[in-house]
C-alpha cells in the first residue's frame, strides 16, 4: 500500500503542476525539477533513489520508442551527417573535453574516473530540448537535429562510459575501445532491423488494432532486452525498429490501429516524459547529503561541478561552431532558398539540456568505485544546472536571435496543396473505376461533392472575407451544436434502458470521432487567426515566371455582383487581373476562369496573403 499511494502520489504531482505550468506558459520540464527539489526536502516525503535498471530498462525504451516512431525517417535521412556529427563527434569530445577538466580541478582522481565523469555528462536528453523547443517554436530543422541527436547520443554515451569503467583499474586498448563500439552500434542495428522485419511480418497478418497496439507495447522491451543480451547497443536497436516501423506504419497497420497506436503512445510518453523530471529533483536532498561524508572539502567539489557545468555549455558550442559547415548546410536552404544563419547553429549549441539517462549512467558506475559521490553530485548538477538555466533561457535567445517559427499560414497552404493533389490521384482512380461498372445510384458524384467540401475547407482556413464565418466555419458550429443535441438525445434513450448498451456506445464514440475532427479544425482556424502569413516563392515554371500583381483597390467577384451571390474569398488571375471567386463559394468563378482561358495561376488577394496557386501543376507558391 505504501509504495501504491507513493505512485499514486507521483502521478497527481506530475499531472497537477504540468497542468499548472501550461497554464501559466512555462515549460513542465523545468518546473517539475524545481517542485522535486523542493519536495525531497519537505518531511515525511520518502527518499527515492533512482535505480539504473528502472531508468535504462524501464523508461528509456518507451521514451525511445515513442520518440522514434513518430520521427520522420525522411528528415533524418535528410540530416544524418549534423545527426551524427552531434550524436557521436560531439559526445566523445565532450567525454575527453570534460574529463580534462575535472582531472585538472581534482588532481586525486584517476583518468579513467574523470573520463567516466565526462561520458556520464556529454549526452543532451532526449526529451528535454525538443519538449521546450516544439512548445517556443523552434524551426523544424532544428528540432529535427535535436530528436535525432538525443536519440543516439545515449548509446554513444553509454559505450564510453561502460569502457572508462572497465579501464578503472585494468588497461584498456584503442583496438577495444572501437571494438567494442563498432558491437554496440552494429549489434543495435541488426537488432533493430530484425524487429521491424518480424513485427512488419506480423502486422500484414493482424488487423485487430487492440492487438496491433498491444504488440507496439512489447516492441521497445524486446528490443532493448536483446540487443543488451549479445552486449549490443539496446538504445541503438529500440532506435531503428521505431524508425522503421514508423515510417512504413501507413502501409502496414490499419487505420484504427494506427490511431490507437498514436494516442496510447504519445499518452504513455506525456506521463513517463513529466515523472522523469519530478524524479530528477527528488535525487538533491540525499545526493548532497552524501557528498558532505566527501574527503575532498566542499569548495573543491563546488569547484568541480561548476567547471563541468560550464565546460559541457562551452565545449558544445565549440564543437557546433567549428563544425558549422557540416551541421547546417553553407548554402541556400533547398525549402526556404535561404542560407542559414548562424542564429541556427547557436540556437543548436545551447539546447544541451541534460536529463534523467545521465543520472542513470552514473548510477551504473560500481558503488566500491573512489570518490562515486563526486560523479553522481557532478551528474546532478549538470542536469539541474542545464535544464534551469539553458532551459529557461533558451526562450529567450530564440526571441533575441528572430529565427522565425514554423508558419501556421505556410502549414495550412501546404496542408490544403497536399490535400488537393491526393484528391487529384483519388479522383483519377474514380474515373478507372466508373469505366468499370455502372453507377445508378450517382454514387460518383456523391464522392466527388464530399471530397471537394474536404478541400474546400483545407482552402478556407487560409482566410476568408473579413469579419464573415466562411462555409466551413459555419459547418463546424452548426454540427457541433446539432452533435450536442443528438448525444443528449441518445443518453436519454439510453436511460430508458430499451437500446443495448453497446449501441449506445457506439453510436457516442461515433458522435465522439466527429466532434473531434471538429474541434482539431477549429483548434488551427484559431492559430492562423492570431499569426500573419509569410508565404515563399516555390514550385513550377508557371509560378516562377508569373509577376504577382497588386490586387484592385476594390474587392469584388463582379461574377457574383451579377448573379446576386456573395463569395467566400477572392482570387485573382496573374495573367489578366480577372477577378473570380473561389471555390467554396457557389460560382467558383476563379476556376471557371482559368477552363475558358486557360491561364495558369492565380494568387489570393485577401487582406494579408500573397499565396499564388498553379491550376496546371496543382502547386503552390
Amino acid at each position: 500500500m505504501d509504495i501504491a499511494f507513493l505512485l499514486v502520489a507521483i502521478a497527481v504531482v506530475v499531472l497537477t503542476v504540468t497542468a499548472i505550468s501550461e497554464r501559466v506558459e512555462i515549460p513542465p520540464p523545468l518546473t517539475l525539477v524545481v517542485v522535486g527539489v523542493a519536495a525531497s526536502y519537505v518531511p515525511g516525503v520518502p527518499e527515492l533513489r533512482l535505480e539504473p535498471e528502472v531508468v535504462l530498462l524501464g523508461l528509456l525504451p518507451p521514451l525511445l520508442y515513442s520518440a522514434a516512431v513518430n520521427t520522420s525517417l525522411v528528415d533524418f535521412n535528410a540530416n544524418r551527417r549534423p545527426i551524427l556529427l552531434l550524436s557521436v563527434g560531439l559526445v566523445a569530445f565532450t567525454t575527453v573535453g570534460v574529463g580534462a577538466v575535472v582531472k585538472t580541478v581534482i588532481p586525486e582522481i584517476d583518468w579513467p574516473l574523470a573520463l567516466a565523469i565526462g561520458a556520464v555528462v556529454a549526452p543532451p536528453d532526449a526529451v528535454a530540448a525538443t519538449a521546450i523547443g516544439r512548445r517556443i517554436g523552434l524551426p523544424r530543422r532544428v528540432v529535427t537535429i535535436l530528436e535525432g541527436e538525443s536519440l543516439l547520443n545515449d548509446a554513444t554515451a553509454l559505450v564510453a562510459l561502460r569502457t572508462a569503467v572497465l579501464a578503472i583499474g585494468t588497461t584498456v586498448t584503442v583496438w577495444e575501445v572501437g571494438f567494442d563500439f563498432v558491437r554496440a552500434a552494429g549489434g543495435g542495428l541488426v537488432i533493430g532491423v530484425l524487429a521491424f522485419l518480424v513485427v512488419g511480418f506480423l502486422r500484414k497478418k493482424i488487423t485487430d488494432p487492440l492487438m496491433d497496439t498491444a504488440i507496439s507495447l512489447v516492441i521497445p522491451f524486446a528490443s532493448y532486452i536483446l540487443a543488451e543480451e549479445i552486449h549490443a547497443s539496446g538504445v541503438v536497436a529500440v532506435v531503428v525498429a521505431g524508425l522503421l516501423l514508423g515510417h512504413v506504419a501507413p502501409i502496414l497497420q490499419t487505420a484504427q490501429s494506427r490511431i490507437a497506436e498514436r494516442t496510447n503512445w504519445r499518452t504513455i510518453a506525456y506521463v513517463l516524459e513529466n515523472t522523469v523530471f519530478l524524479l530528477i529533483g527528488l535525487q538533491a536532498d540525499w545526493l548532497l547529503a552524501e557528498v558532505g561524508e566527501s574527503e575532498f572539502g566542499v569548495g573543491t567539489i563546488a569547484t568541480a561541478c561548476a567547471a563541468t557545468l560550464v565546460a559541457v555549455v562551452v565545449l558544445r558550442l565549440v564543437w557546433v561552431f567549428v563544425s558549422r559547415y557540416l551541421l547546417i548546410r553553407p548554402g541556400p536552404d533547398p525549402v526556404t532558398g535561404e542560407r542559414a544563419s548562424w542564429r541556427y547553429s547557436f540556437l543548436i549549441g545551447w539546447a544541451g539540456m541534460r536529463g534523467v539517462v545521465t543520472l542513470a549512467a552514473a548510477f551504473t558506475v560500481p558503488e566500491d568505485t573512489a570518490h562515486r559521490e563526486v560523479l553522481l553530485i557532478i551528474a546532478f548538477t549538470v542536469v539541474a544546472g542545464t535544464l534551469l538555466g539553458q532551459g529557461m533561457t533558451l526562450p529567450w535567445v530564440a526571441r533575441r536571435l528572430r529565427v522565425p517559427s514554423p508558419d501556421p499560414h505556410d502549414d495550412a497552404l501546404a496542408r490544403a496543396t497536399l490535400l488537393q493533389q491526393a484528391a487529384k490521384a483519388g479522383f483519377h482512380k474514380l474515373d478507372e473505376l466508373a469505366e468499370d461498372c455502372s453507377d445508378p445510384h450517382r454514387v460518383r458524384d456523391l464522392i466527388i461533392q464530399r471530397i471537394e467540401q474536404r478541400n474546400f475547407a483545407a482552402w478556407e482556413r487560409l482566410g476568408t472575407t473579413e469579419g464573415e464565418e466562411s462555409p466551413s466555419d459555419l459547418y463546424a458550429r452548426w454540427r457541433g451544436e446539432m452533435i450536442d443535441a443528438e448525444r443528449r438525445r441518445v443518453l436519454e434513450i439510453r436511460s430508458t434502458g430499451t437500446v443495448p448498451s453497446e449501441i449506445i456506445s457506439e453510436v457516442l464514440a461515433m458522435l465522439d470521432v466527429e466532434e473531434s475532427m471538429l474541434d482539431a479544425a477549429e483548434a488551427e482556424r484559431a492559430e492562423l487567426r492570431n499569426t500573419t502569413t509569410v508565404s515563399r516563392a516555390d514550385g513550377c515554371e508557371h509560378l516562377a515566371s508569373l509577376p504577382l500583381l497588386d490586387p484592385p483597390t476594390e474587392l469584388a467577384c463582379p461574377a457574383c455582383a451579377a448573379e446576386g451571390e456573395r463569395w467566400v474569398a477572392l482570387r485573382m488571375c496573374l495573367s489578366c487581373g480577372h477577378v473570380g471567386c473561389c471555390d467554396s463559394s457557389p460560382g467558383r468563378h476563379a476556376t471557371a476562369h482559368f477552363r475558358e482561358e486557360q491561364h495558369p495561376v492565380m494568387r489570393s488577394i485577401e487582406p494579408g496573403e500573397d499565396w499564388r496557386w498553379c491550376f496546371v501543376h496543382h502547386q503552390t507558391g
